[in-house]
């Protein structure tokens, strides 16, 4: 007979001091239990990489849609991979879940002396440059790092771009206004011409990613963050594209299909710009 697992009941909200968070972890000890759950046994880091990254974006998607029994859902599913992967680490003898709890708050204590120790910081400008300080005193003896090599490789490609400009902004290494960058962009874009009229695929990749590069400290620049930007016009893309779909559907039942059944062409582009126009027009 299966086993009973007893649900944590909510909480209200004064009440809330993190006391459910050992439910989870017992939990998750359930699951990977050798009488637990297959699918969570054969679970690796390495397989899991693929779901903290999307359950960090749905966490995203629910603070952009300002509902917060989102955000709370999407917050659980994050957490259940924190969990899950130090849970991963205990059983390999490596570390534990109150492990990263306590590292996680030394360092909260340690980077916060104007909270826990009689320094002072008024802004949070000093707040930053403090801990950036602080950072640099804990790496201590070890190699110096280099002031990029704590961006994360698997950082969305706008973002991580855009954070490298602004770390070695810091340095002077930048333009002294935004005419600068501007004028960046206009050489990559000839740039980028120039290999699509070779026809090199190899650097038409390249000369795109410097354009690329070069718009995300032209965003900077302007105090604008080239990925908010991009995912705002994919959002209305999407919007003004449910609406040509809808109006394919209206007057022709659905898209024209090949052979296997799939959307294919078959339809004018001058009928789609038509219902692309009125999205457009609504917006307005």
């Amino acid at each position: 007979m299966a086993r009973s697992f007893p649900i944590p009941q909510p909480l209200s909200l004064g009440a809330q001091h993190g006391q459910t968070f050992p439910r989870l972890v017992e939990l998750m000890q359930r699951l990977l239990a050798p009488d637990g759950c297959p699918w969570d046994r054969e679970q690796t880091p390495e397989s899991l990489r693929k779901y903290v990254l999307e359950e960090a974006c749905e966490v995203i998607d629910a603070i952009d849609s300002g509902e917060p029994a989102a955000v709370c859902e999407e917050l659980g599913d994050l957490c259940l991979q924190v969990v899950f992967l130090a849970e991963l680490a205990r059983q390999r003898g490596e570390f534990g879940p109150d492990d990263v709890c306590r590292a996680i708050v030394e360092k909260l204590v340690r980077r916060h002396p104007h909270v826990f120790a009689e320094e002072r910081a008024e802004t949070s400008e000093a707040v930053l440059a403090r801990w950036e300080t602080i950072k640099a005193e804990e790496r201590g003896a070890e190699r110096p790092r280099g002031l990029l090599d704590g961006i994360p490789r698997a950082l969305p490609a706008l973002l991580r771009a855009q954070t490298t400009s602004e770390k070695v902004a810091k340095v002077g290494f930048d333009w002294r206004d935004p005419s600068g960058s501007r004028a960046k962009v206009t050489e990559e874009l000839a740039e980028l011409d120039e290999a699509i009229a070779g026809g090199d695929p190899a650097r038409i990749e390249s000369e795109l990613g410097d354009l690329l590069f070069a718009l995300t400290n032209l965003a900077r620049h302007h105090g604008v963050s080239a990925e908010v930007a991009l995912r705002a016009t994919s959002d209305r893309f999407r919007a003004r594209f449910s609406h040509v779909e809808a109006r394919v559907r209206e007057r022709h039942g659905d898209w024209p299909r090949d052979a296997r059944g799939k959307p294919t062409q078959g339809l004018t582009l001058e009928e789609l710009d038509g219902y692309w126009d009125e999205a457009k027009a609504r917006e307005s």
